[in-house]
């Protein structure tokens, strides 16, 4: 398994074992994570942090050139407040853990000439199935419905 995908995974693990939404990411830059980040809502009562948001959030301020350069892994497929967020750094790359369990905005990225590559990574998928079958409510939260 590709390293950069099994540390959004453990970042997802991390945030279910502080009772939030197993949902991970990280931004890698030059083979190097500048952020990594789970989705933190719950924890944080926080409106915004998904996991791509978080890593974002953990990467800090960065000039325009590094985000151009990089790759956000992602366990699940981005929703529309994070591919907002992809496109608006001009992250040209997503590497996508699964999107059996939610289908994001992956057209408009794709659109917008952002390259996707889709694993459909059975950790990912399981993880999100139990999660979303233990804890409906809170993933209807978390994705708007």
């Amino acid at each position: 398994m590709d390293v950069f995908l099994q540390a959004a995974i453990e970042q997802a693990r991390l945030g279910q074992a502080e009772g939030g939404i197993p949902i991970g990411s990280v931004l890698v830059h030059n083979g190097k994570v500048l952020g990594a980040g789970h989705n933190r809502r719950v924890q944080q009562g926080s409106a915004i942090l998904h996991g791509e948001m978080d890593a974002l959030e953990q990467a800090g301020r960065l000039p325009t050139s590094v985000y151009r350069e990089s790759v956000l892994y992602t366990t699940l497929s981005p929703c529309s407040m994070c591919s907002g967020a992809i496109l608006l750094y001009g992250i040209p790359k997503v590497i996508i853990g699964e999107n059996q369990t939610f289908m994001g905005e992956e057209a408009l990225l794709k659109a917008r000439g952002v390259q996707l590559t889709v694993l459909q990574d059975h950790d990912c998928i399981a993880m999100m199935e139990d999660f979303i079958t233990q804890h409906p409510e809170l993933w209807s939260e978390d994705i708007g419905e």
